[in-house]
């Protein structure tokens, strides 16, 4: 039966329409191309090599089946073309344009070696590639991708360089922009000072500290701020963060905030509600509950940080109701408070119910000899000192000023000479201090060095000390004796214990040696050698001693006294 027309209309325009299909199936997505193109190889009974199957099972021996032989795979070779004369005088320039005559010519190759080196640990890794000449070059082609070898040891590398990078973790930063957030929310941040926490210029500097594993000792003011308290709490839950990561697993509290009241407890955990959203669990302590409520409530949950006024940790821990031996950042804010409400013991007490060593952070003022000798006793071995406050107060904290009158040259050469004994005598088991002794150009420096030699002293006299390196000698402690026009402020960090001969000129000259000695310990000790002939030094100095809280010799008073009667 013949078709008829339509039915050989129909046929042609379903022929056409297939054919058009054919021609825009590239107008479909990349995933439905790609679910096409593995449907078409399956059919066809080809396969990619990644979807090769494996007809040996995996054994505990052998997890990867990596003694199953595996075909050797080999890609298409291509042949090689010659080049004719004129593209061997093509220059490598990425363009493939040859450069006109008289033209500087460029050479890439050392830009991109330049580029290439210093990865890694410095090193230059070379790179070869084979053009079409055959010939192998030291740099590929900009467009073809450059492999190195040991990925994974460079990952390693870059990992350890990104965690002891200059920079906070991501997840500090987090801990950081939420508790910003929730104190905004609270109306705490003004509109003009409403900056994000992270920019903290005290908060990075404790971040450095903290990281190189000081202790850290904040003479700025005499309890700790609300940012300051932002930055040890995201620090702390950073730390936390760490630990988790490595699979390391806290048995107790991480962190350990001492403060010395009900109010200062309620800040200190409303600046860290915020981190609970982030799986740290804050907990405070304080005489304004019962402490059945308080013991009840530490059995059903497993804090990270604990905010507790003294009198309260110290009873909880007598009744075995809180172990706090495995803390590791112990915060102690106020020192002074504490020692005016009689809780000296109550402190020491506390640090000796931990076990660990862990990171501590006071936050004093260090006016009284009695605060100095309790920071003594919390903190231990190299600290960093955190102030921000350019006073004479702050900066000098915890370094005990003596002044000695003497009433002839001969004996302040003795007293020097009795000081330094002593000063070494007392921390010889522990360690020997870095003495300094500054003289002044008029003086009988010889007779000084044949003096403390002879007391088996190692005596290095380097008037420009700047770029010197100060160690102890195996004869005995090194002691540096330097001229006063020659002292370097930059350096005097490095020396604990510092005894001025011949009384400075200047008042001005005493606090610059005040406030830059002993940057890295407590045991700061500057002691000054006077006469008669530095009577009008007396009055400043006498200020300041008062001003920095210790103690003003009857002498010197007497001396400040026989100068303002002899101008009567």
């Amino acid at each position: 039966m013949a078709k008829g027309d339509d039915a050989v209309r129909k046929k042609k325009n379903k022929a056409n329409r297939k054919k058009q299909n054919r021609k825009d199936s590239s107008s479909v997505s990349s995933r439905v191309a790609a679910i096409i193109a593995a449907k078409k190889r399956r059919q066809s009974g080809k396969r990619r090599n990644c979807q090769g199957m494996c007809f040996s099972l995996p054994t505990p021996e052998d997890p990867f089946n990596d003694k199953h032989e595996k075909m050797d795979i080999k890609g298409k070779v291509t042949k090689k073309l010659v080049p004719s004369k004129a593209d061997r005088r093509v220059a490598i320039n990425g363009n493939g344009v040859a450069p006109k005559k008289g033209a500087p010519v460029i050479n890439h190759q050392e830009q991109i070696m330049a580029k290439v080196k210093n990865l890694g640990n410095g090193q230059t890794i070379s790179l070869t590639s084979i053009d079409n000449t055959g010939q192998k070059n030291i740099v590929k082609p900009v467009k073809e991708k450059i492999q190195l070898i040991g990925e994974r040891a460079a990952y390693a590398q870059q990992r350890q360089a990104f965690e002891h990078s200059g920079c906070p973790s991501k997840f500090l930063i987090l801990c950081l922009n939420s508790i910003h957030n929730a104190l905004r929310h609270d109306g705490f941040f003004s509109t003009e000072e409403d900056k994000p926490l992270f920019v903290d210029k005290w908060g990075v500097a404790f971040w450095k500290c903290y990281s190189v594993g000081k202790d850290i000792l904040e003479t700025g003011g005499a309890c700790s701020t609300t940012e300051q308290i932002a930055w040890i709490a995201s620090t702390a839950a950073d730390s936390i963060a760490r630990k988790e990561k490595e699979g390391l697993s806290l048995t107790g509290p991480f962190l350990l905030f001492i403060v010395p009241s009900q109010e200062k407890a309620s800040k200190v955990r409303s600046v860290c509600k915020p981190l609970k959203a982030l799986g740290i669990h804050t907990v405070s302590l304080h005489l304004g509950a019962s402490i059945d409520h308080q013991i009840h409530g530490l059995k059903s949950c497993e804090p990270e940080f604990l905010v507790s006024t003294p009198e309260r940790l110290l009873e909880l821990v007598s009744l075995k109701a809180l172990d706090i031996s495995g803390v590791s950042l112990l915060v102690v804010d106020g020192l002074e408070a504490f020692l005016e409400n009689g809780y000296l013991d109550v402190i020491k007490s506390i640090r000796q119910h931990i076990s660990t060593n862990p990171h501590t952070v006071v936050f004093s003022d260090c006016l009284s000899y009695a605060s100095t000798l309790l920071v003594q006793k919390l903190l231990r071995g190299s600290i960093c000192r955190l102030s921000f406050n350019d006073s004479i107060v702050s900066q000098s904290a915890c370094i005990v000023q003596s002044v000695h009158v003497c009433a002839s040259e001969e004996e302040k050469i003795l007293k020097g000479i009795q000081v330094l004994d002593q000063a070494c005598g007392d921390q010889l088991k522990l360690r020997i201090p870095k003495v300094l002794f500054i003289v002044g150009n008029d003086s009988n420096s010889h007779q000084l060095v044949t003096a403390i030699k002879l007391k088996g002293y190692f005596v290095s006299i380097n008037l420009d000390y700047s770029n010197s390196e100060v160690e102890n000698s195996k004869n005995g402690p090194a002691v540096v004796i330097v001229e006063a026009e020659h002292v370097n402020s930059s350096d005097l960090g490095e020396f604990e214990v510092v005894i001025i001969s011949d009384f400075v000129r200047s008042i001005d000259d005493y606090v610059q040696t005040l406030t830059k000695m002993a940057r890295y310990t407590i045991n700061g000790v500057l002691h000054s050698l006077l006469t008669s002939e530095d009577a009008i030094l007396a009055g400043p100095l006498i200020e300041i001693l008062e001003k920095c809280g210790q103690a003003v010799p009857k002498a010197l008073r007497n001396l400040c006294h026989s100068i303002s009667m002899s101008e009567h």
